[in-house]
């Protein structure tokens, strides 16, 4: 008899890569369960937290009339701040449309159908519509658009017009690049096993998204309507069907990233042989 006594894990190491895709897995099986009014609740929180990392990114850009900031530690800066929005959503709970792409995962393993992917991703999309917008209602009736002598409104009109003047090759390119990195900061934390270890997990993937200018759905649902609310009084407004246009786009390719680029790359290095051994079993 083996008397080898297992060495437990220690609390400080993060889960191996298997590990953490079948986590990814079975919590992709839960988010496919949920209550719909538990899920659209946790998305209309997913969709302010984002909201709030996106003000907080835009007031990082804003810089002080004729002052000029070094371009690539200014958009360093404001990656870290635009970490905000998915360290909330992550720490504090809520459901993200793009981080809800690895349910993808579950779906390859034949534990979850096409309809309850198809709901979850839904009801997840429309909540962070609502809970982006009414944030950019609420930063819209605080006023925050008035911060550094109008500079920080002219920092919304800017970034909303630069992302509603991507072509559309662009803007979907832009759209995978970013949930690429959205979902292997999600990945990052199911191998983590602290708070602390969940934040570093997330900071690097999404400051390098924002800093190289990849186009997130969920940050745009706050940035295209506050943009658009700001420059409508203005000579140049922006156009709605173009807002429209820019986030449909955006959204194939955030769905592209995630899912084919990460859930189902993962899925096939980690996940696709043990589904091939039930096959065979059942058989």
């Amino acid at each position: 008899m083996d008397q080898t006594i297992a060495t437990p894990t220690s609390l400080l190491d993060a889960y191996a890569p298997a590990q953490i895709a079948m986590r990814v897995r079975e919590v992709g099986v839960t988010k496919a369960a949920m209550p719909v009014l538990t899920m659209f609740a946790l998305a209309v929180l997913a969709g302010a937290f984002i909201a709030l990392g996106a003000l907080f990114y835009t007031v990082t850009m804003t810089t002080g009339k004729g002052v000029a900031a070094p371009f690539g530690l200014h958009r360093l800066a404001g990656g870290v701040a635009f970490s905000l929005g998915l360290i909330l959503v992550v720490v504090g709970g809520a459901e993200l449309f793009t981080g809800n792409n690895l349910i993808a995962m579950a779906w390859a393993s034949g534990r979850v159908t096409t309809q309850q992917i198809m709901r979850n991703w839904g009801w997840v999309y429309l909540g962070n519509l609502v809970g982006a917008v009414g944030t950019a209602a609420l930063v819209w009736l605080a006023g925050i658009q008035s911060m550094g002598d109008g500079a920080v409104g002219e920092t919304m009109v800017q970034i909303a017009r630069s992302k509603i003047s991507l072509d559309p090759v662009s803007a979907v390119a832009r759209g995978i690049l970013c949930n690429v990195l959205v979902c292997l900061a999600v990945w990052l934390c199911m191998g983590a096993r602290s708070v602390t270890d969940k934040i570093l997990a997330i900071v690097f993937p999404i400051t390098g998204f924002v800093a190289c200018g990849f186009e997130h759905s969920v940050a745009n649902m706050y940035f295209l309507p506050i943009g658009l609310a700001l420059a409508a009084g203005t000579s140049a407004p922006l156009s709605a069907v173009d807002a429209i246009s820019n986030l449909a786009l955006v959204t194939v390719g955030n769905i592209f990233g995630g899912t084919v680029l990460v859930a189902l790359v993962y899925w096939a290095v980690y996940l696709r042989s043990s589904n091939e051994i039930k096959g065979t079993t059942a058989s």
